[in-house]
């Protein structure tokens, strides 16, 4: 018997809120899901706040992930350590609030899901992702386990699911906004895609106003980024599971505009 798995790409703005809430259950139906994981680190377009994470949940997550805007807004910091089906990267400092994984019931068996935050060009210094992911597989017992590896390169998320592969069931890469087409299952039965993509403003540059974006590279002041607005998408992928030999059996990246 197979089950499916939904993860979604990171939520950004009010575009992406909507878009979400809009269709997030028309895609759990459709594709027979049994669990749904979204980033929603980009739902203020930096960071999200408690009330909004309440709107990503109602819309059908069951577990929320977040990446590098964590704590930009916060008065999501208590709400961080009163939801548990909420997570920020656990290779952040000991002290954050919150926490970096969680083991959740399900129909078909306990899932472990774990976010991580990679260190190649990112602008803070985490800790060591490789080693923090050794240290909770040694926690961890649930047969099925799905890691957020939020990141900028391709390189950390390929070599990360290397390393895991057998020993999780899948992993996906969050923070470009760029949906990849390189879905696939390991040798070992570890589902894999480098990147979800965003749920957001479908003409925009990764959720943002063109021209702002523009204007930072054309090295003007820095501004506050704004949400596009206009038409939305939303960008995930499909993990279909075998539930006798707890590996990943296949790997469909979608895309809904």
């Amino acid at each position: 018997m197979t089950f499916n798995v939904l993860a979604v790409g990171d939520v950004v703005g009010n575009t992406g809120l909507s878009f979400l809430s809009e269709n997030l259950r028309q895609i759990i139906r459709r594709e027979n899901i049994a669990f749904t994981i979204v980033n929603g680190e980009n739902a203020s377009m930096n960071g999200v706040t408690a009330a909004q994470a309440e709107d990503i949940f109602a819309a059908g997550a069951d577990v929320i992930t977040l990446g590098n805007h964590t704590f930009s807004r916060k008065s999501i910091l208590d709400y961080l350590d009163e939801n548990r089906y909420i997570l920020r990267p656990a290779n952040f400092a000991p002290q954050s609030p919150g926490r970096g994984y969680g083991v959740y019931e399900t129909t078909f068996g306990d899932i472990c899901v774990i976010s991580l935050i990679g260190r190649c060009n990112m602008a803070f210094g985490p800790d060591n992702p490789f080693l923090e992911l050794e240290r909770i597989l040694k926690k961890v017992s649930a047969p099925y386990i799905f890691i957020d590896f939020h990141a900028e390169a391709t390189s950390e998320k390929l070599a990360m699911c290397h390393m895991a592969d057998g020993r999780i069931t899948a992993l996906f890469g969050t923070h470009t906004h760029v949906q990849t087409s390189d879905g696939c299952v390991f040798p070992n039965g570890t589902g894999y895609i480098s990147d979800l993509g965003m749920t957001g403003s479908a003409l925009s540059v990764i959720g943002v106003k063109p021209q702002l974006s523009i204007s930072s590279f054309m090295g003007n002041p820095p501004v506050r980024y704004e949400d596009a607005g206009g038409s939305g998408k939303m960008e995930c992928a499909v993990f279909t599971v075998d539930s006798n030999t707890k590996k990943c059996t296949s790997v469909r990246a979608l895309r809904l505009v």
